[in-house]
């Protein structure tokens, strides 16, 4: 069962703000997002608890 969230992150770059969609089921995982303004990758570590997203960092 897919439970999706929405998350903002800013861009390192730009600063441009940036809505993901994350899916809680797959547990803590780490994607790569390009900036739809700068086109900039960015690398966001993202932590699941039983309750849903608990933490969102940048790792670049």
């Amino acid at each position: 069962m897919n439970i999706l969230e929405t998350i903002s992150v800013q861009c390192p770059y730009c600063g441009e703000v940036m809505e993901l969609q994350v899916d809680c089921s797959e547990g803590s995982q780490e994607v790569t997002e390009e900036c739809p303004v700068c086109c900039n990758p960015s690398t966001i570590a993202i932590t699941i608890a039983d309750n849903g997203v608990s933490s969102v960092e940048m790792v670049n």
